[in-house]
Parts: structure tokens; C-alpha cells; sequence
């Protein structure tokens, strides 16, 4: 037998050999890392993740409209006597909102007619130090 004869030999059997043995299919889950390469995501600003981010356009008593939202439109927003202010992590009102303030607005939507009422209006420093 030449070395080809052999080596072809050797590599059908192991060949044959390794396809009678069964291979594991992932039964379980794989790990977690315990922290993630630049740290977890949802962990930060996780108060804000579903609050319309926007640009104060107007002010009224019953209602603010933003601009540059993520719906691409001015957005109204209809505020109630129980909607909160913060500014700067501190409570505030109303009238310290001012035209061009970025705020955070978390909204409640009408199932019916689709309004959006704000709850809770965000502006200033958000992220402690």
C-alpha cells in the first residue's frame, strides 16, 4: 500500500468514526456576561426610555407643542392639573418652561381619540452626577 492508500485510509475511517458520535444540540442557554462591553443599556436613563423627547415650540395653560420629536411633526400635548415638573431634578411648574427648552415628556395616550396627556415634564440636568 503506497502512503496516499494510507493516508486516504485514515481519513475516511476518522471520518466515518466521528459521524457516529453524537454531538450535543444546545440544550441550554448560553451564559450572560455579567456586564456587557460598554455596561448595560437599559440600566441607563431608564425613566425616560418611553417619554417623547422634543423642543419646546409653544406654551399654553392647557397644552405644549413640540418640535423635533420622533414623529417627525409638531407634536401637541395636552397638559392636566396633575401633570408634574421637573427641572433639574428638582420639582418645578408650569410657567418655568420656557420656548426652546429640550424636555422629556411622559405621556399617556388616549385609546379612543389618540391625545397624548402629559404626566410628568422633565427639562434641565437629568442624569445625576
Amino acid at each position: 500500500m503506497s502512503a496516499r492508500a494510507v493516508f486516504l485510509f485514515v481519513f475516511m475511517a476518522s471520518a466515518l468514526g466521528a459521524r457516529a458520535i453524537p454531538i450535543p444540540q444546545g440544550t441550554t442557554k448560553p451564559e450572560k456576561p455579567d456586564n456587557a462591553r460598554f455596561g448595560d443599556p437599559t440600566s441607563i436613563a431608564r425613566g425616560l426610555q418611553d417619554a417623547v423627547y422634543g423642543v419646546i415650540k409653544k406654551i399654553d395653560k392647557n397644552e405644549i407643542v413640540l418640535d423635533k420629536t420622533k414623529f417627525g411633526v409638531d407634536q401637541s400635548i395636552r397638559l392636566e392639573p396633575k401633570t408634574k415638573y421637573v427641572r433639574d431634578r428638582k420639582k418645578s411648574s408650569l410657567d418655568k418652561l420656557e420656548i426652546g427648552d429640550p424636555v422629556y415628556v411622559n405621556v399617556k395616550t388616549e385609546k379612543k381619540t389618540g391625545i397624548m396627556i402629559a404626566r410628568k415634564i422633565t427639562s434641565g440636568v437629568i442624569a445625576a452626577p
